[in-house]
Parts: structure tokens; sequence; C-alpha cells
């Protein structure tokens, strides 16, 4: 198996802390993303989920990085955060 390469190293002092591979910066920031859209738009988990048809499971892995949003969910999610009502009267 290939070994990662390291783009943001630890903290040397910090015994805590740890490396960061570009495939877990990528997951972060698209979390990130994902979670500002949704509390921008004053939603919980559970109402965004049901308002956008997102499995609301799905949702909370994307927004905690446990899993890594796909490109056209991050799309999907910038569509959003410019046009609220237009895509949740599309997808009602």
């Amino acid at each position: 198996m290939k070994k990662e390469r390291i783009i943001l190293p630890a903290d040397p002092a910090d015994p805590e802390d740890f490396g960061v591979t570009f495939q877990a910066m990528d997951r972060g920031q698209r979390a990130r993303l994902i979670r500002e859209t949704r509390t921008n738009l004053g939603l919980s988990q559970a109402e965004f989920a049901t308002r956008f048809r997102v499995p609301v499971g799905t949702l909370r892995d994307w927004e905690q990085a446990r899993a890594t949003a796909p490109d056209f969910a991050v799309a999907y999610v910038r569509v959003i955060a410019l046009h609220p009502d237009m895509v949740a009267k599309a997808v009602a």
C-alpha cells in the first residue's frame, strides 16, 4: 500500500498533533463547506436533510469528515447556498 504524503506536518511540540494528508485536508474543507452552508441557513442536520433530500446519516458523515462528500454533492451544496428556496422547491 502506498503511503499518503503528509502536506501539513505534525507540530513536534504537541504530542497529540498529527500530520495531515492532502486527502484529509480536502475531506475537511468539504465538511466545512457543507456545515457552514447548513448553519448559515439556520437549519439543523435533520431539517437540512429533509428539505434538500439528503440522507441525514450521510450528511452527518460528510460534516464530521468521516466520509468524503463526492464532487456532485459539493456542487449541490454550493447551489443550495446560492438558491436555497429554488432548490427546495425543485426537490419538493
